[in-house]
């Protein structure tokens, strides 16, 4: 009953019903109410062991792939192979409860004390891109994700564009936001993924690089018309790819301020990204300029389900609850529980917590950053040998 996914009286069918209610319903009283009106009657605790449970199958598998991934013995895929394809990554907001230890007395009823703080779930979404930089009519994205730090992030992005054949692909074009802990890693997942670094675009989104020139604006003290004028002026520029022409506008509008100005901070950060700022030619060949599709995602996994007044997680249920979501919101629903039910089949343990690279220290080292070895995708084979 174990191999066929049978425990505690709930077949595979009923378990991936209550998980995906519970993943798609704004709460797990709600997955119970309509999980009644179409037969099963299960109280809310069942409901919540039964979600918890399958989200931790989800990362369990997740995290055998990432071993078989550093290993050499995950098979590259062919859904990238040959098209365009975009990554974005970014950072959101979720609230953890984690129980405080206090020291019982006597005669004083016990009660548990939680400490509740503010944690950065951090999200990634792949997609194939048409002509235009958006999503490829009628196809799906990937969304993963998880709470731990960013090189865990890093390096399940890295797997990802591995296991779905990146290498192979005609382009692939990083969008993100400035965050340093993106963009200082990119070159370890560039090669850890095996991509070839002449079909590589990192694209700085446009929203947030006009942000910085607002930014440096507002830190001249210009009046409101002028400022508006100004800024106006230099966003044109910077969309038209002029992005030397705006910071040698900001320069001399910044001549005789003090070096501790903020206007100085946004100049270092425009010519940082200097390369990443040719929004011309991204234009021209058809790549986005804006990280709109990780924003969307950030808000329809994050925000609409675990984020909210009075919402707080245990770091566990919050993890879980974001990969069957995103498979869920994704429409790969069924094939994530089929590879669930085939990973756990043969080890019943739910061990999906691991600990990443240290992607800083390797870049750092000097050592050659290799990427996976090949694998051939044998599925197909497989199945033919087993029908």
């Amino acid at each position: 009953m174990a191999a066929l996914g049978i425990r505690k009286g709930a077949t595979p069918a009923l378990q991936s019903r209550v998980g995906r209610l519970s993943a798609l319903l704004p709460s797990i009283e709600l997955a119970r109410e309509e999980l009644r009106s179409q037969g099963p009657r299960l109280d809310e605790k069942t409901v919540h062991r039964m979600a918890r449970q399958l989200g931790a199958e989800v990362l369990t598998t997740r995290t055998r792939d990432l071993q078989r991934f550093r290993d050499g013995l995950l098979p590259a895929g062919q859904e990238l192979a040959g098209r365009h394809v975009v990554a974005q990554v970014d950072g959101g907001r979720v609230r953890i409860r984690t129980q405080v230890q206090t020291k019982k007395r006597k005669g004083v009823k016990y009660r548990r004390k939680i400490r509740v703080e503010w944690r950065e779930p951090k999200l990634l979404i792949l997609y194939k891109s048409d002509g235009k930089g958006r999503m490829l009519r009628g196809t799906r994205p990937w969304i993963d994700g998880t709470l731990q730090g960013p090189d865990h992030a890093m390096e399940l992005l890295a797997m990802h564009l591995h296991r779905l054949g990146a290498a192979g692909a005609k382009s692939v074009s990083f969008v993100s936001d400035g965050a340093c802990w993106i963009w200082n890693r990119l070159d370890w997942v560039i090669a850890r993924a095996g991509l070839d670094p002449k079909r590589v675009e990192r694209v700085l989104d446009f929203y947030h690089a006009v942000h910085h020139v607002s930014l440096a604006l507002q830190a001249l003290g210009l009046s409101e018309s002028e400022r508006t004028q100004r800024y106006q002026a230099l966003r044109h520029q910077l969309r038209a790819g002029r992005s030397r022409a705006v910071v040698a506008t900001l320069r001399e509008l910044a001549d005789g301020q003090p070096p501790d100005s903020g206007v100085w901070t946004e100049i270092a950060f425009l010519e940082k990204h200097e390369s990443h700022l040719r929004y011309d030619w991204f234009r021209s060949r058809g790549r986005p300029l804006g990280s709109g599709a990780i924003e969307s995602a950030m808000r329809r996994v994050i925000n609409l389900r675990l984020k909210g007044n009075g919402i707080y997680w245990r770091e566990e249920n919050a993890e879980a609850m974001l990969v069957l979501r995103s498979a869920a919101l994704t429409g790969r629903w069924e094939e994530t529980m089929e590879q669930v039910q085939a990973t756990m089949a043969t080890d019943r343990h739910r061990h999906w917590q691991w600990k990443a690279p240290d992607i800083e220290a390797e870049l750092n080292s000097g050592v050659p950053i290799k990427p996976p070895a090949s694998q051939p995708d044998t599925s197909e084979q497989e199945e033919t040998i087993a029908a």
